[in-house]
């Protein structure tokens, strides 16, 4: 954990006050800058911390689309300007809880429509300057330049189809998108609701986990995050990983056992009813560190860069000579999977913004519209304050929830995304934890190693030359990740060990888990430090020298 975070914790040590106009005043250069990653910020804040390092102590920037109460929240749209919340949302309040300021709001695609961050109301996010400006990714841009460009450890983003992921793989930082449900979407404002996960920034694993511990709780006030009830289930379903078929929650599990403030450990062989009653979260169990790695043969498309393809070989490469056994598996809906996704998400989303009539959010509806009693009530503000791609969004979505379009779209992605979820399934050893006739498989992987994204980040004027689709294709390798609810993590790698690395070959390779098996992911990363940008070539040459 850096240093910087760790004193996350340290509000109430000493009470030393103080103030962090520094931190307003980083953050307004920031904001000044060509990138634009940060939308508002605090202008003075106090806070009491036991050691002072630097301006950004116990501070995080968050994307703009949850709801604060000391910030606006306007989701980068002129159709929000202005609006603050009159509660936060959970995930601002949990980091409060925990002695961390949201210093700042950062700049997204609008409505989280997009994958470069270009479509944002107040500015384009970039990295770089000028002509050479690349994109940032989409549509958590400004979150991912914030700790990119060493603004903050940290940060906080959304994640809907790899919102969090691709900005992450671009900016060559790490890029976590947890099990759907695992943490509260409470106060964060909808694109697609069956979707939208919150997702963690960061420069370090070490910061990914120990933000996930903090926000990773149920929380009543969202019906779709996991009850205490469906997480113990996890555990239990974890603690069977590599079990054979046919045995139950009710066989004997031997685990390692830490109680709570106990550093010591203590082998027993204990129920699943035992395991529950001593508290199955301090639980910890034996396993290889060695696992099987999965790579898809419907990942491996023609139209991918050849800088991202050899940085997969060598990181599959990496992966084996760490002594993990590396082999093919089959994912045959994902060439459907991008298509279903651009039915599915603009159909909720054109439910969901349907509430902004300029009459109880943001901006006021105009005196000069041409609204009156007998014509329509907002579509003259919608039409003047949404940008672009949200109306095309908006249109594509009311149009697949049609009556006449229903059953020939919007039914036959909602099949698609069943069919994707089972070709996860049948894949991975662990068993789906929620699904009862789910059953573990002994010859299956424990996670799947795939890019991020087919390409390294293109120039910000190559991305305007394209049309909307040519920009959705950007997706095709995490859309399928989120359709399933499954936990991933971008993770930046070097593309080439024999040129040096530049911010334009930014290459992030994606692990994908078996659901609720979040923890699994990060402890896996951790294990392989050769994925890790400043360790793999090391780790890669010494094989290499082994093996002449």
């Amino acid at each position: 954990m850096s240093p910087a975070f760790r004193a996350g914790g340290a509000k109430i040590r000493n009470g030393i006050k103080q103030r962090t106009s520094l931190v307003a005043e980083e953050y307004r250069r920031l904001r000044l800058t060509k990138h634009r990653a940060v939308l508002s910020h605090i202008a003075e804040q106090e806070t009491s911390t036991g050691r002072i390092r630097g301006p950004f102590q116990n501070v995080i920037p968050l994307k703009d689309n949850f709801v604060t109460t000391d910030l606006p929240t306007t989701c980068a749209s002129y159709i929000l300007q202005g609006f603050k919340g009159s509660d936060k949302s959970t995930v601002a309040q949990l980091l409060e809880d925990f002695g961390i300021t949201v210093v700042a709001k950062t700049n997204m695609d609008e409505f989280g429509m997009g994958s470069h961050s270009l479509n944002s109301a107040f500015g384009e996010v970039q990295n770089g300057p000028g002509t050479h400006a690349q994109s940032a990714g989409g549509s958590s841009g400004g979150s991912a330049m914030a700790v990119a460009d060493n603004m903050a450890s940290i940060a906080i983003g959304s994640d809907t189809g790899g919102s969090v992921r691709l900005p992450a793989a671009y900016t060559g930082i790490f890029g976590f998108k947890p099990s759907y449900g695992r943490i509260s979407r409470n106060g964060l404002v909808p694109y697609a609701n069956s979707l939208d996960t919150v997702g963690i920034f960061a420069r370090s694993l070490a910061d990914v986990a120990s933000l996930y511990k903090i926000l990773n709780k149920h929380d009543p006030a969202d019906p779709t995050c996991l009850t205490t009830d469906s997480r113990l289930r996890i555990e239990l379903a974890a603690l069977r990983r590599g079990l054979a078929p046919g045995e139950t929650a009710g066989d004997n599990l031997h685990i390692r056992v830490v109680a709570a403030g106990d550093t010591s450990e203590q082998e027993t062989d204990l129920t699943a009813t035992e395991a529950e009653h001593i508290g199955l979260s301090k639980a910890r169990y034996n396993q290889p560190r060695r696992m099987r790695i999965g790579v898809p043969d419907e990942y491996n498309i023609e139209e991918m860069h050849p800088l991202v393809r050899n940085a997969w070989t060598l990181y599959l490469s990496a992966l084996a000579a760490n002594g993990n056994q590396v082999v093919p598996i089959s994912l045959p809906t994902t060439k459907q999977a991008l298509a279903a996704y651009y039915v599915l998400a603009p159909a909720e989303a054109s439910s969901n913004l349907a509430k902004y009539d300029g009459v109880r959010y943001g901006i006021p509806r105009s005196q000069q519209a041409p609204d009156n009693h007998n014509g329509p009530l907002y579509s003259h503000h919608r039409g003047e304050f949404f940008g672009d791609e949200v109306k095309r969004r908006i249109l594509l979505g009311t149009f697949t929830l049609s009556a006449g379009a229903m059953d020939n779209y919007f039914i036959q992605a909602q099949k698609v995304r069943r069919l994707v979820q089972h070709d996860f399934n049948s894949v991975f050893r662990l068993a789906h934890p929620l699904m009862d006739a789910s059953q573990n498989n002994p010859s299956g992987v424990d996670f799947i190693v795939v890019p991020t994204s087919p390409t390294p980040p293109p120039l910000i004027s190559e991305v305007k030359r394209q049309s909307s689709l040519d920009s959705y294709v950007n997706d095709v390798f995490t859309v399928p990740a989120s359709l399933a609810g499954l936990p991933a993590i971008s993770v930046p790698v070097i593309p080439d060990d024999d040129m040096p690395h530049t911010p334009e070959k930014n290459v992030g390779m994606q692990i994908i888990g078996q659901y609720g098996d979040d923890r699994k992911l990060l402890q896996f990363v951790k294990a392989n430090p050769e994925m890790q940008m400043n360790e793999l070539m090391d780790g890669l040459r010494t094989w290499k020298k082994s093996r002449m």
